[in-house]
């Protein structure tokens, strides 16, 4: 047999040489056909001249597909946002720029994160960017687009990519598609443990078991999570059995495991992205409403989604959450009847209670377009002003009679992009105004970054002058609101001025 091969290996490279060679495309091997008409114009000609036309010249990495649920043409913010960035620099802004105490920070960063843009050229940057984008998503409690970001982008292309998605469907209670497609591709796996469960989920017990016994066999998982595994196979064995105690720091497989036992851990502790998992029915009415509103304050949830949890029954208990149940449902009444004398009675409690829970400005959404319709006075027009400048509609709110109090002047004239036109209160009003002002100085660091095309980096940069402008560096402050007016985010820029001056401690209209 070792001959016979030889002697093929020896005689069809021979054999090849001298045959002609063929044409992958059938067609070609053809002559090419006789009597061709000459060329018809069907229309006048375009060119004007002989000239070569422009050609534009890129690397191919830049054709590569932009990827985002949101059209550029929704965001504003073009495709190429990230080019000529570093796609390591990138990703470190997009993991470090802090957001969670400004809430026009958090929107323009999700605008940033799922608007349809392109990696910058270079090698993985494209795989680098994503992860970034997703990783950030999760920090902030956002699964849902997050998995949608990757499902988008391609969940089976890379491991990493994969280990994102199942973590989120696990979260999301979707995990069914995650462990179908490890299935046929079961090379993704993130470990043992994903695959036990996975192919439990997908009815082969059997196997299931098999593999956990040789895990044993073979001390391949650690301790703890053989235990729970066990449990989770072998329900039947373990009834009557004492809870298994409670691990620090659960991935999202732990914690789905602990759930499938009927062990269900407390997500006030874990990660901002476990909350997802209580606004599912298996979590009770508290621990929907706390959870929606921990997404809330990072923008993770639709203002409305919270309402809806607010009012979805009559709270049966009184102090902490169901204090601010009961407020919300009070106030949500008296808007609904119209009375001027309601609303005034229960507007300040509600206010209150959105204070406590730090999402004044997901209430001014919920609320403001109701409260402007009701015709209030004294102290409780001013606050229902003070809760319509931090909506949507807040340029419609300065337009209408302001509350007689010294910083009224100037917010109204702030909401409408003119803050030039009322005498700044104090330094942060002063450092906001000049911001606005037409000859404002962007920092050199920004310009240059504008001036070379690289838009995403210099927003990003900005955004982190702002926060440090928070806490009270008027310069930065300045800088950074007068970048977003130079880059056209006008409105990202009142809105983030008007939140820093109505939420500061003390803070009044």
């Amino acid at each position: 047999m070792r001959i016979r091969a030889a002697l093929i290996a020896t005689i069809l490279p021979a054999v090849a040489a001298a045959q002609t060679p063929l044409s992958a495309i059938d067609w070609l091997n053809q002559p090419p056909p006789r009597g061709l008409p000459g060329t018809v114009l069907m229309e006048p000609p375009v060119a004007s001249d002989a000239l070569r036309p422009p050609v534009e010249v890129a690397p191919l990495e830049r054709l590569a597909l932009p990827v985002g649920l949101v059209s550029a043409r929704v965001t504003g913010l073009p495709i190429d946002l990230w080019r000529g960035s570093d796609p390591a620099e990138l990703a470190a802004l997009i993991e470090t720029v802090p957001v969670e105490r400004s809430p026009a920070m958090q929107m323009l960063l999700y605008t940033l994160l799922l608007s349809e843009t392109r990696a910058p050229a270079g090698g993985d940057s494209a795989d680098l960017l994503l992860l970034a984008r997703i990783d950030r998503l999760m920090d902030l409690g956002a699964v849902d687009p997050a998995q949608a970001l990757i499902q988008m982008a391609g969940p089976t292309e890379t491991r990493e990519r994969f280990r994102r998605w199942f973590d989120a469907t696990l979260l999301t209670g979707d995990e069914d598609r995650s462990c179908a497609a490890l299935t046929v591709e079961p090379w993704l796996s993130p470990g043992l443990a994903a695959t036990i469960f996975c192919t439990a989920r997908r009815g082969d017990w059997n196997t299931a078991a098999l593999l956990l016994e040789t895990a044993h066999a073979l001390d391949a998982l650690p301790g703890p999570q053989l235990d729970l595994l066990d449990r989770f196979i072998s329900p039947d064995i373990y009834d009557g059995a004492p809870p298994l105690p409670a691990p620090d720091n659960p991935d999202p497989l732990t914690f789905r495991l602990f759930e499938a036992i009927g062990e269900r851990l407390p997500t006030t502790a874990l990660p901002r992205a476990f909350a997802i998992a209580d606004l599912r029915d298996v979590a009770g009415w508290k621990a929907r409403i706390e959870a929606a509103e921990r997404l809330t304050r990072t923008g993770a949830l639709t203002p409305n989604l919270l309402l809806g949890l607010y009012t979805e029954r009559s709270p049966s208990a009184s102090g902490g959450v169901w204090d601010r149940v009961a407020a919300m449902q009070r106030f949500d009444t008296a808007l609904n009847t119209g009375s001027a004398k309601a609303v005034a009675k229960t507007l300040p409690k509600a206010w209150g209670a959105a204070r406590e829970a730090g999402i004044e400005v997901a209430f001014a959404e919920m609320f403001a377009r109701r409260l402007a319709a009701v015709d209030l006075s004294g102290r409780t027009a001013a606050l229902a002003w003070r809760v319509r400048l931090l909506s949507p509609d807040y340029e419609q709110a300065a337009r209408a009679p302001h509350p007689a109090t010294p910083r009224a002047p100037f917010l109204a004239a702030l909401a409408q992009g003119n803050p030039s036109a009322a005498e700044p209160p104090d330094a942060r009003a002063r450092a906001i105004s000049t911001a606005f002002a037409p000859d404002v100085e962007i920092p050199p660091e920004l310009r240059m970054l504008l001036d070379s095309g690289r838009l995403g980096e210099a927003i990003l940069r900005a955004m982190a002058l702002f926060d440090s402008g928070r806490q009270g560096n008027t310069s930065d402050l300045t800088a950074a609101l007068g970048t977003f007016n130079a880059v056209g985010l006008q409105d990202t820029a009142r809105r983030a001025a008007l939140q820093l001056m109505l939420l500061g401690p003390e803070q009044t209209p």
